[in-house]
């Protein structure tokens, strides 16, 4: 509400009666006041007429999840309707049917389990991986009344319950034409595509519009992830939004203008804007902002129990809201605040903590029971959390449920960055008892454990950071002075000198690493590969350093180049100073990716590391800032014009898997955790690279484009479906090895669209692997946050390695949908959730990789030369022109 968009003055209506607040959408089974019928019927009447749900304090009862929530749908969803019905009638005309039900005959309906049976069974022309997946994309079309349940009783489910078409429900029937069925053909894996985006989101509506008591513990827990992404609650803690999941009620309003409250109304609930936009208009000034997706209102009212301090006009149609009732919000805010302590310095917060119940403990009796608890760091400055953790942790007993060390640890560099935190340590080592009181022992005592503590932290730093600890010169600095106090301490305090010899084991380690001196890397046509001086075993790759060199070419619009060498952590700014020196270019330069497409992606002035962030087929070009229109691809970022069919087929798909799975190990090994942090919160800001995070994100997208360049230049269709056996027979070895990250980039790359559309290779696929590769398929289901293989992944046990590509998803949602700092203070419930991230990772590779190795064969070097260099195209629109080229579309 702090912009002023316009002074533009409206008139609101008064508030009108009761009865006039009628909400646009109606239900046969609700009750005369709009809410959900419980009771039996003991005869069922035709549909009766919509009623409006009525309202309640300010906003209305729930629509019945069997209800639209919508009075129109949509023209895309009505179109997807009619795309589906045409097919139906098309392909599967028995689907639709008249069916009898209860001594009751309903006309041209559908059975749940079969709509589900159909849409699974488009074949691979489609992008529906999972049951649940087509329950929600019907659920989609439920909910703006494309499709209604007969009774208009039940959401979508896969089950016997009948639904019907808008059309045969109104009784507009048609007969589709033969050239509305081609159309309907050619449209279906678009729709499909747009349906499936969608699906996830009704899911979610379907559950907040159940009532909160027939919530289930997974609902509650699908909600709480979406919770963690709106940015009005970005400063609300994970125990608030725990609770919030049982409250919340989905509301919709249909037409803009539709006044939710009045100014000077009593406050009875607190909006959360999902969908749309609202207009904040107050008397005699008009609309004062404008608030949109994200935003909440309605809030100040309630903590300070006053009249509404404005109106709220919905500003476009179809506005979807979260709504809190004024007494589960006051109930929240009690238990918040009974269970939240705040330390307070010169009268302003500088720790928050929260209450946690840890264990019960009953008397013999079981009469009494005594409650124990922890506290938990919520927020805080960032040297209170130090000074709480340094007293709170270090001594404390191991419990596995109290992550504030090891987090506060991973994720400092947000907050506390090692320029920061090792000064603040070097302090608190030097700091003694201010006060003379007590004994003199105990006040030795106190100094001795101080300084401790100190080394002891310092300790774990490094097990916790590892590489990134090691690599950091500030800490190498600090070290070295933190070693000559403590050794200068060791005579007055002989206690430490424990303390002092585990210092000096980190101190070496660290100088160790320092020693190890840089490496020089050259990007190739389309790798990062590490130039040897002398012979070392090829198989082996290191981590890359900021200080390590890169050789790359920097070309121009007429496709001259100039070679550079520089280091990694190298800018922007630099690199385009340098290029313009060499080559005269003059001032006001860019620097940009061009991709195989022609896509051109300015680089940031301060980014580093770029040779390592380019696409597969990336190049980096400079130019006038007004001349980026002017660049155009190199005929080499086309890609390969033969594949490597004949290399493929003779050669085992196991030992492929396996090599793969090798270098994969070696790249996740190479990637430290900490990069994660600089890949989302900007890696300018930390003055780091991420360039083993880049190359490992790269490998994802060249597996993936692998799979799609060989099948796609393959012309003779036997050769085609032995690839496309071999292909699915290295994701399961894959798989079996546990590396989820080719397992995912396979199976995507049979998914794209210009291999599943060659329906010729994929009918001569024997059923069981068309089996094996549904399955697989299936652990691919995005639906509930990709629950499926987060499940999968629960199960096994290290080492594995991850789907990148979702654990970077769970990280930006993460930074996005919390803030970083909340009235000064650091939000550390975020630092605990990108932690947890961090952990996964950690955990992934806490065991060493050892696989049996698969039956020798003599080429091994030349599978490992060609899984590590795979040659890709990766235009989307050659490769539809390839496969179009193999199986043209039908006519």
């Amino acid at each position: 509400m702090e912009m002023l968009l316009s002074h533009r003055v409206i008139t609101v209506p008064p508030p009108p009666p009761k009865t006039a607040l009628l909400h646009p959408e109606s239900s046969p089974s609700v009750d005369s006041q709009g809410r959900s019928r419980r009771s039996s019927r003991k005869s069922r009447s035709p549909s009766p007429q919509r009623t409006s749900p009525a309202r309640t304090h300010d906003g209305l009862d729930p629509i019945h999840p069997a209800l639209p929530i919508v009075k129109v749908p949509s023209d895309k969803q009505s179109h997807t309707g009619t795309i589906f019905r045409t097919l139906i009638l098309a392909k599967s005309p028995n689907l639709i049917k008249d069916r009898k039900n209860n001594l009751r005959t309903y006309r041209k309906c559908m059975v749940g389990s079969e709509m589900v049976d159909w849409l699974m069974q488009q074949g691979q022309m489609t992008l529906v991986r999972s049951r649940p997946q087509a329950i929600g994309m019907w659920q989609a079309l439920l909910e703006e009344g494309v499709i209604t349940e007969v009774n208009r009783e039940h959401p979508f489910q896969d089950a016997e319950h009948q639904y019907r078409f808008r059309e045969d429900d109104l009784g507009i029937t048609s007969t589709p034409t033969s050239s509305q069925k081609k159309a309907a053909e050619e449209e279906l894996p678009e729709i499909v595509g747009i349906l499936a985006k969608v699906a996830p989101d009704a899911m979610m509506r379907l559950i907040l519009r159940k009532p909160p008591q027939e919530r289930s513990v997974d609902d509650l827990e699908i909600i709480y992830e979406e919770l963690l992404h709106i940015k009005a609650l970005a400063h609300l803690s994970g125990m608030v939004k725990r609770q919030l999941t049982s409250v919340l009620v989905f509301e919709c309003h249909e037409k803009a203008g539709t006044v939710l409250f009045h100014q000077g109304d009593e406050g009875r609930s607190w909006f959360i804007i999902l969908r749309g936009s609202v207009n904040v208009v107050k008397y005699g000034k008009g609309v004062v902002c404008t608030l949109h997706d994200g935003d909440d209102f309605g809030k100040l009212a309630l903590v300070n129990d006053a009249p509404r301090a404005a109106s709220i006009v919905l500003r476009e149609d179809n506005c979807q809201f979260l709504r809190v009732d004024k007494y589960d919000f006051n109930r929240i805010l009690r238990d918040v605040e009974a269970n939240t302590v705040r330390l307070k310095e010169h009268g302003q917060d500088s720790l928050v903590l929260e209450k946690i119940p840890t264990s019960t403990q009953h008397s013999n009796n079981n009469k009494h029971h005594h409650v124990s608890y922890r506290y938990s760091v919520m927020a805080g400055v960032p040297e209170k959390m130090l000074e709480h953790l340094l007293e709170t942790r270090i001594d404390s007993k191991y419990d596995p449920t109290d992550t504030f060390l090891e987090d506060f640890l991973l994720t400092h560099i947000v907050f506390m960055p090692s320029e920061k935190l090792c000064p603040a340590l070097l302090q608190h080592y030097h700091s003694e008892r201010t006060s003379s009181r007590g004994p003199e022992q105990e006040t030795i005592d106190h100094i001795v454990n101080n300084k401790r503590r100190v080394v002891q932290l310092v300790c774990l730093w490094h097990v916790v950071a590892g590489y990134a600890f090691k690599q950091d010169t500030t800490i190498m600095q600090f070290l070295e002075t933190l070693f000559s106090a403590v050794c200068d301490d060791c005579p007055a305090y002989p206690s430490l000198q424990d303390p002092l010899a585990s210092l000096e084991q980190v101190l070496k380690a660290v100088k160790s690493t320092k020693d190890s001196g840089s490496h020089t890397w050259q990007v190739q046509t389309q790798v990062l590969s590490e130039s040897r001086t002398h012979q070392e075993d090829e198989l082996r790759r290191t981590p890359i350093k900021a200080k390590d060199e890169t050789i790359f070419k920097v070309y121009c619009a007429d496709h001259t180049y100039t070679t550079l060498r520089v280091h990694m952590d190298t800018s922007v700014t630099n690199i385009i100073q340098t290029v313009s020196e060499k080559m005269c270019l003059g001032n006001d330069l860019v620097l940009c990716e061009v991709k195989s497409s022609g896509e051109r992606l300015s680089f940031h002035q301060k980014d580093v590391c770029i040779a390592t962030s380019l696409s597969c087929n990336g190049r980096i070009f400079i130019t006038l800032r007004d001349h980026l229109d002017a660049l155009t691809p190199l005929p080499e970022q086309e890609g390969p014009s033969e594949g490597s069919v004949s290399f493929l087929e003779p050669t085992s798909s196991r030992e492929l898997a396996y090599q793969m799975t090798m270098y994969d190990w070696q790249l996740f090994l190479c990637t430290h955790e900490c990069e994660f942090i600089y890949h989302t919160f900007g890696r300018h800001k930390y003055r780091r690279i991420t360039a083993n995070l880049d190359v490992f994100l790269r490998r994802f997208n060249e597996v993936q484009s692998w799979i799609v360049t060989e099948l796609c230049l393959t012309s003779h269709i036997s050769k085609r479906v032995h690839l496309l056996k071999k292909f699915i027979k290295i994701a399961a070895h894959c798989k079996e090895y546990q590396n989820m990250n080719s397992f995912y980039a396979i199976i995507m790359g049979l998914s794209h669209m210009s291999v599943s559309r060659l329906a010729q290779t994929w009918d001569k696929l024997p059923n069981k692997l068309k089996r094996v590769f549904s399955d697989f398929e299936a652990l691919m289901d995005p639906s509930r946050n990709h629950r499926v293989y987060r499940l999968a992944l629960s199960k096994m046990r290290p080492p594995i390695i991850p789907f990148m590509p979702l654990l970077i998803k769970d990280m930006l949602f993460t930074h996005e949908g919390n803030k970083t700092y909340f009235e000064g203070l650091v939000n550390f419930e975020k630092m605990h959730l990108v932690a947890s991230i961090m952990r996964v990772v950690k955990y992934c590779r806490s065991e060493n990789f050892k696989l049996d190795s698969p039956p020798a064969v003599k080429n091994v070097k030349e599978i490992v030369s060609y899984v590590r260099n795979l040659q890709v195209i990766d235009n989307t629109k050659r490769l539809m022109q390839l496969s179009y080229t193999l199986e043209p579309p039908k006519t």
